[in-house]
């Protein structure tokens, strides 16, 4: 099982959608195996988004992740990265389908309501990043069987 790392965007949180985003990937069938509330600090931004740090908007990106607290979450599941990316929608939200996060909740590339790993890779970077091994919950779900095939447990 992949594992990937989603934050809940200052807001997000600001603007009361926490638990309708967490309920989209819960009910998508992908498992919450941590969580955890934070305030984002320039230091770990400009690690987290150093691949944008010769971008104009490079600033603007660091000053609204930290307008607020985030919602650090990793979510595990078969091609969890890949479900992900493509239930948060495009980036640039005004772009976004109908039915993805960023397609009904908003329209900003900026403010897009979540963040997503892009690749396994990074993915594991990310987590690294925010998480230690004590914040993972490791749990049995009675469910999996209902939502995947034997091939893919």
């Amino acid at each position: 099982m992949e594992r990937t790392l989603v934050i809940l965007k200052p807001g997000c949180l600001q603007r009361g959608l926490i638990g309708e985003v967490i309920s989209r990937f819960e009910k998508r069938g992908l498992k919450l195996v941590a969580m955890k509330m934070v305030q984002l600090t320039d230091e770990v931004l400009n690690v987290h988004y150093a691949h944008l740090k010769d971008k104009p908007f490079f600033q603007w990106i660091k000053d609204g992740m930290m307008a607020a607290p985030v919602i650090l979450c990793c979510w595990e599941g078969y091609s969890a990265v890949q479900v992900v990316r493509e239930m948060a929608g495009a980036t640039r939200a005004s772009k976004a389908v109908p039915g993805t996060i960023r397609g009904d909740y908003s329209m900003s590339a900026q403010e897009n309501i979540v963040h997503t790993s892009d690749s396994l890779e990074n993915a594991k970077i990310e987590l690294e990043r925010f998480f230690t091994a004590s914040d993972y919950c490791d749990y049995p779900s009675p469910l999996d069987h209902y939502k995947y095939a034997p091939d893919e447990l």
